[in-house]
């Protein structure tokens, strides 16, 4: 505890940017670093939970080669599979797409051979890989990502599939529905209109297929934690008031107040809460405010919940290669009007999670925007009850019921309000840019707040790496700013 007398460096929230930017501090010898957590856990959003080291949080590494500094960190601490690490598999370049074997079931109980629905699944995986190349149209050709896709998608299959019976071209444009409900789940939105074109396009993907941890994403967390000095973390410590340019603070221009009554000098202060957060408490967290120019970078900018549903069978009812289930309805409708009686018609998929643990067979289900937030609301039983019904009428097999469930809750979580960020209408990467600028930007003392996080990263946000970069990013700002 000797590091914390005099303290200097202070760090909010103790998620994978705010552990690096500890680590970072460190190993450059910053000896009074202390890092602020509002729960009582390390690690954040990367969470995992109880159904056979099921992740509640982030769930892939995205990405994973030497490009990927997590990649790089997972692979130190030997937390990957054999395959993973292989050096065909960081060469592939997928673009997120992963190489999986689908199995379709549609709304009517019929299991579709994958052959037959490939086509759909080719089209939207292609038109995604060129959204970048979009913005080169002139700005008034497509309103957003979600009018984009669906206008060129449109346009498109009534080229390919002319040749196709009626029956099957039905399917296919209803399979494309459910493919972008899988693709708002990817960028935490409630449907793709949500989506700015041009901030869209600045997202870049790593090469490599992607990964899980076999043993859980908190083994990263657990082993980032390991090499920080003990009592560094003070957990169960919210803050309620970051106190910047503070004058009357003696020695120090940053007083952070917590929720406790403590009150903490400090020269520096790297934020690192989820944008989710910061939206929330915006008028409060800091004294005095925000610049104005900050502030609306802050509301500009998207952050939307993506929720998952584990479920556990007795015995699988996929078939043994499957890597995904896609959920086709039949009598599909872009909006649902009544989302408390029809939110699981916003899941369009489960992946399956290999290798079943102990001989339990798990599916994970995956949601996203307003019906996410409603399945919260609900209790256990009755979002057990909804996926038996679900997996019913996709299935046709009555006999079929899950053995337990377990599901996210991002959006009602105190701490985050969410899960992940996005480009949202009208934001650019200049927003970006601007929620990451540390303040004062002019003065004698400057680097007093610093932003951290996946939000604040130009073209990784929304994911771990970009939280883990983000994070390096702000320690070497300080370290540059004090050598």
């Amino acid at each position: 505890l000797a590091l914390l007398s005099g303290v200097r460096d202070m760090i909010i929230g103790c998620g994978i940017s705010g552990i690096a930017a500890a680590q970072r501090l460190i190993k450059a010898g910053f000896q009074h670093v202390r890092i602020l957590e509002a729960t009582e856990r390390a690690g954040g959003r990367i969470k995992t939970g109880e159904m056979g080291e099921q992740e509640i949080g982030a769930s892939y590494l995205h990405g994973p080669s030497e490009e990927n500094p997590v990649f790089c960190l997972a692979r130190d601490y030997d937390l990957l599979d054999p395959e993973a690490l292989t050096p065909e598999n960081q060469a592939t370049n997928v673009d997120e797409y992963p190489p999986w074997v689908a199995n379709w079931f549609t709304s009517s109980g019929q299991k579709v051979d994958d052959d037959c629905m490939n086509p759909a699944l080719e089209l939207i995986h292609e038109l995604v890989d060129n959204i970048p190349e979009s913005k080169k149209h002139k700005p008034t050709s497509w309103k957003n990502v979600g009018h984009f896709l669906c206008s060129e998608a449109r346009r498109r299959a009534e080229k390919v599939w002319k040749n196709e019976d009626k029956a099957t071209r039905k399917l296919l444009f209803c399979a494309l529905s459910a493919l972008l409900k899988f693709e708002c789940c990817g960028s935490a939105v409630h449907t793709m209109d949500d989506l700015d074109l041009n901030g869209f396009s600045t997202y870049e993907s790593i090469p490599g297929v992607d990964c899980m941890f076999p043993s859980g994403f908190e083994g990263l967390i657990t082993s980032l934690m390991s090499e920080l000095p003990t009592g560094l973390v003070s957990y169960n410590h919210p803050v309620q008031c970051v106190r910047w340019n503070n004058t009357e603070a003696g020695d120090h221009p940053v007083t952070v107040e917590c929720a406790n009554g403590e009150k903490i000098p400090a020269d520096h202060v790297i934020v690192t809460v989820p944008l989710g957060y910061l939206k929330k408490h915006l008028s409060t967290l800091f004294s005095p405010p925000l610049p104005k120019q900050k502030l609306r970078s802050i509301e500009k900018l998207g952050f939307g919940t993506c929720n998952k549903i584990y479920v556990e069978f007795e015995k699988p009812w996929w078939d043994a290669d499957c890597d995904i289930i896609y959920l086709v309805w039949e009598d599909e409708v872009y909006h649902v009007s009544d989302i408390s009686k029809f939110w699981t018609r916003k899941i369009p998929s489960f992946t399956v999670i290999k290798p079943p643990e102990s001989g339990s067979h798990v599916l994970c289900g995956w949601i996203s925007g307003h019906e996410a937030e409603h399945m919260e609301t609900l209790p256990e039983e009755e979002v057990r009850r909804s996926m038996t019904e679900l997996i019913h009428t996709f299935t046709g097999d009555s006999t079929i019921t899950p053995k337990r469930i377990q599901f996210s809750r991002w959006f009602h979580d105190p701490w985050t309000y969410g899960s992940y960020s996005h480009p949202a209408l009208g934001c650019s990467a200049q927003d970006i840019k601007n929620l990451m600028e540390p303040l004062p930007d002019k003065g004698e003392q400057l680097l007093q707040v610093l932003f951290a996080g996946e939000a604040t990263h130009p073209c990784y946000f929304s994911t771990v790496h970009g939280a883990l970069l983000s994070g390096w990013r702000e320690a070497d700002r300080l370290i540059s700013h004090q050598f």
